[in-house]
């Protein structure tokens, strides 16, 4: 599915402040405009909203840690500083630097009317995760205590709120060890504990992004190693305690780290990521109970949605729902907000994801389900209007939201259909094109190996001549030496043979001169 990569600065000039709601469109991204000035720009840091006010703690900018909570009001679309006061004695009030450690990589969870922040990076290290408390009301901060199986400190975790439980996967250690361990912490209770799961489970990676659908089954999507990028899902059955890692259908969603992502009903956004070269300037959807991926929307390439270490958020404002991103690393920091009001989208579906096992060939059969349920729906909607009265009858313009998203469900399944087939066509002519190469390389492969076999004789053939060579060699250094020995021999025989020569003429020489001087004598 393309979509048409659009900007939001110039959306945001054109927004008067109180009524910027006029200005926003369906699935697409808006810059909201602020009121006074904003918080410095960050990554890596948490965030959350409550009560129509988005709540910013830490994060990361330059390499320095922050400490900060910042909180924007979705209504005046003004910023101030949260002040926080220790829930202990051992902090005097003199500002939230002392109180709240400086913190890159957390989690944040809201329990009721507190932010939990879960683990993270900070210049205080410890060995144990820690988790901390900030009260949205009274503005106490403070640590949380927790025991039992305490999983060691990390950030660039996934914290996953199911029901009374924290699912935490993943993330990096102070040593820069990455976990694929699944802990759990009972908020009731503050324990923790490890959970043993069985089959494969997803590599060690940080910076990816979790989902729970169905308050059963835990959602993990990409992130990275210390060297590659992601872009799987696996989902663990946290009553079966299993991983799988099921096909998925629709757009392709390219590896990426540093992504958010946020659940409505049975769908998952996913904004922003990257790959350490550039920014993923999709927002993509996943229909949980399909398993079918689908862009969304798309901003421009520098565009400071497409950026690693961004938040996003749900939030409520005069009773819609709304995407709320903040921050982000593309190239610079960000410290704008930016928003998205989701299209409505048909919630009387059967839900068929049953278990991650069936969820493949699940997702086929509901494809073709659709498309003819969605014609009958718009008869049966229309009727039940007409029929029913009461609170429990649809309104007229409810009933034309309905077959309006009907229809275009319909609309894209039927592109993603073609698409599939176009795919599946191409496909099956790679295939054959493969096959065909297949077959070429085989018989290649077949006279390479009767080369090497051949190659291979003759190298035993070499070695065997070698050998004897060698023995050759150590033998006629055996007769080497013989020969000069022979030489020294021969050598001094010589020298002997002149010395006995030498004393022979001088001894004929001598009695030759004893007769003649004896005759001169006489």
């Amino acid at each position: 599915m393309q979509t048409t990569a659009m900007g939001t600065e110039e959306i945001k000039k054109a927004l008067d402040i109180s009524e910027w709601k006029s200005g926003v469109a369906y699935d697409h991204w808006i810059a909201l405009p602020v009121s006074g000035p904003r918080p410095p720009a960050r990554y890596k840091h948490a965030a959350a909203a409550v009560d129509e006010k988005l709540y910013v703690v830490g994060g990361s900018r330059n390499g320095r840690y922050l400490s900060d909570v910042q909180v924007f009001d979705l209504k005046s679309l003004a910023w101030s500083n949260l002040k926080l006061m220790s829930n202990t004695d051992k902090f005097e009030d003199t500002g939230s630097e002392e109180i709240l450690p400086a913190t890159s990589g957390h989690s944040v969870i809201r329990w009721g009317n507190k932010l939990l922040l879960i683990g993270g990076h900070s210049k205080k290290a410890t060995d144990k995760i820690t988790v901390l408390s900030i009260d949205v009301e009274t503005h106490l901060c403070g640590v949380v205590e927790t025991s039992g199986k305490v999983p060691a400190a990390c950030g660039g975790h996934s914290a996953t709120l199911v029901g009374s439980r924290v699912i935490v996967f993943g993330g990096e250690d102070k040593s820069r060890r990455l976990s694929n361990d699944v802990h759990v912490l009972d908020l009731e209770t503050m324990t923790w504990d490890l959970l043993q799961a069985t089959q494969k489970p997803p590599g060690p990676r940080f910076d990816h992004t979790a989902a729970v659908h169905a308050e059963r089954y835990l959602l993990i999507f990409g992130g990275c190693s210390h060297s590659v990028f992601f872009n799987d899902l696996h989902v663990l059955d946290l009553q079966t305690m299993e991983w799988s890692q099921p096909e998925v259908q629709g757009d392709l969603v390219t590896a990426r780290a540093g992504h958010a992502g946020i659940t409505f009903d049975d769908d998952w956004y996913v904004v922003g990521g990257g790959d350490n070269r550039s920014g993923c300037p999709e927002t993509f959807l996943l229909n949980m109970s399909k398993l079918v991926w689908s862009a969304v929307t798309s901003v421009k390439q520098r565009d400071p949605l497409a950026s690693e270490g961004l938040s996003v958020c749900s939030a409520l404002i005069d009773g819609e729902k709304y995407l709320v991103a903040f921050g982000g690393y593309n190239g610079k920091y960000s410290n704008e907000v930016f928003l998205l009001k989701p299209k409505p989208r048909n919630l009387s579906r059967p839900k068929i994801f049953q278990s991650p096992a069936a969820a493949a060939a699940a997702a086929s059969v509901t494809a073709a389900y659709a498309l003819t349920k969605a014609e009958k729906l718009d008869y049966t909607i229309a009727e039940d209007s007409n029929s029913k009265e009461g609170g429990n009858s649809l309104s007229e313009q409810d009933a034309k939201n309905d077959i309006e998203a009907i229809r275009e469900e319909k609309h894209q399944l039927e592109l993603s259909l073609a698409q599939v087939r176009a795919e599946n066509s191409r496909l099956g002519g790679q295939i054959d094109e493969q096959n065909g190469t297949h077959s070429e390389l085989s018989k290649e492969l077949l006279s390479v190996q009767g080369q090497l076999i051949a190659e291979r004789s003759r190298c035993f053939k070499l070695e065997a001549q070698i050998t004897e060579l060698q023995k050759i060699l150590e033998s006629m250094e055996s007769i080497e030496n013989e020969v000069q020995a022979l030489r020294r021999q021969k050598s001094a025989f010589e020298r002997d043979m002149e010395l006995a020569s030498a004393v022979q003429r001088q001894g004929s020489g001598g009695v030759w001169r004893w007769i003649a001087g004896g005759t001169d004598n006489a």
